[in-house]
C-alpha cells in the first residue's frame, strides 16, 4: 500500500512536472511570435534616425510625430485609405456571399449534366496561382477601361472565383438532409424558393466563415490593388503604407509603422469579436 501511494506521488510530480515544461515552451514561443509586433509598436514611438541603430525594445527616446505626420503624409489622412480598404472588404464579402453561396448550392444539389465536372474544374482554379492569371486579367480590365477603378478588384467576387468558399459551402450543404428539400417541394416551393427559404439560413456557420476569411484576405491584399490602382486617393491600406517609404533613402519607417498600427486596429477588433464565428464555422464545415 505504501509502495502504490509513493507510485502515485512520483506519477503525479512528473505530470505537474511535464505541465510546467509544456507551458514554459509555450510562453517562450509565444514571446518569439509577438516580437516582431511589440518591436514595430515601440519603433513607432521612436524618432526615424534611432529606428535603425536602436533595435532594442527600450527607446532612450520617445515621440508621437510619426502618428501626425503620417496620418496626412501622402496628401490625404489615413481615413481615406481605411475607408477604401473597408470599401473593397465589404463589397468582397457581399460579392463571395452571393455568388459563392448560389454556385455552392448548384454544385451540391441541382442535378445537371457535367456538374461533377464542373466541380472538377472550380477545385483545379486552387492550384493556380493567382500570378499566372494577371496578365490576360489586367489586358481585359485594360481594354475595357476599368484601370484606376474598384471593378477589377469587385467584379471577380460576384463571379464565383474564389473556388476555397465554394468548395467549403458545397461540403456544408451536402451534409444537410435532403428531406429538407423534399419537405419544401411537396409544400410546392422551387430551387430557389428552396434555397433561399430552407438552405441559405442554415448554412450561417460557412457564411460566417466565408466573412471572416474574405474580409481579413482582402483587407491584408497587397498585390490586387497596387496592380491596377495608381492614384493616390484611390490606394488601400497595404499599397498607402509601402509608399510611405522612400526605398533609396529609407525615410519615412517610422511613419510606416505608425500607420500600420492604426491599420491594424480594425482587423484586430474584427478578429476579436468574430473569433467565436471562427472556431464554429471550421468545427462545423469542410475546412475541418
Amino acid at each position: 500500500m505504501v509502495a502504490t501511494t509513493s507510485t502515485l506521488k512520483r506519477g503525479a510530480a512528473r505530470g505537474a512536472l511535464s505541465r510546467v515544461v509544456r507551458h514554459v515552451v509555450l510562453v517562450v514561443f509565444v514571446l518569439l511570435m509577438i516580437y516582431p509586433l511589440l518591436w514595430m509598436l515601440v519603433s513607432s514611438f521612436k524618432p526615424s534616425n534611432l529606428i535603425l541603430s536602436q533595435t532594442g525594445l527600450f527607446p532612450s527616446e520617445i515621440t508621437l510625430e510619426n502618428y501626425g505626420d503620417g496620418w496626412n503624409a501622402l496628401g490625404s489622412p489615413f481615413t481615406l485609405f481605411l475607408g477604401n480598404s473597408m470599401l473593397i472588404g465589404v463589397g468582397s464579402v457581399l460579392g463571395n456571399l452571393f455568388s459563392c453561396s448560389l454556385t455552392a448550392y448548384a454544385l451540391a444539389r441541382l442535378n445537371f449534366k457535367a456538374g461533377k465536372l464542373y466541380l472538377a474544374l472550380t477545385l483545379m482554379t486552387i492550384m493556380l496561382p493567382f500570378h499566372v492569371l494577371v496578365i490576360p486579367q489586367y489586358i481585359l480590365f485594360a481594354e475595357l477601361g476599368w484601370i484606376n477603378t474598384y471593378i477589377p478588384l469587385l467584379l471577380p467576387k460576384f463571379l464565383a472565383t474564389d473556388a476555397v468558399f465554394i468548395f467549403l459551402m458545397v461540403q456544408f450543404i451536402r451534409a444537410l438532409p435532403r428531406e429538407l428539400d423534399q419537405a419544401a417541394m411537396i409544400d410546392g416551393a422551387g430551387p430557389f424558393r428552396i434555397f433561399w427559404s430552407v438552405i441559405l439560413p442554415l448554412m450561417q456557420p460557412a457564411l460566417i466563415t466565408t466573412t471572416i476569411f474574405t474580409f481579413i484576405w482582402t483587407w491584408n491584399d497587397y498585390f490586387g490593388p497596387l496592380l491596377y490602382l495608381t492614384r493616390t486617393e484611390l490606394y488601400t491600406v497595404p499599397v498607402a503604407l509601402k509608399s510611405l517609404v522612400d526605398t533609396e533613402t529609407q525615410s519615412g519607417i517610422g511613419t510606416m509603422f505608425a500607420m500600420s498600427l492604426v491599420s491594424l486596429v480594425p482587423i484586430l477588433l474584427f478578429f476579436i469579436f468574430a473569433q467565436r464565428y471562427i472556431i464554429k464555422g471550421i468545427a462545423t464545415t469542410g475546412i475541418k
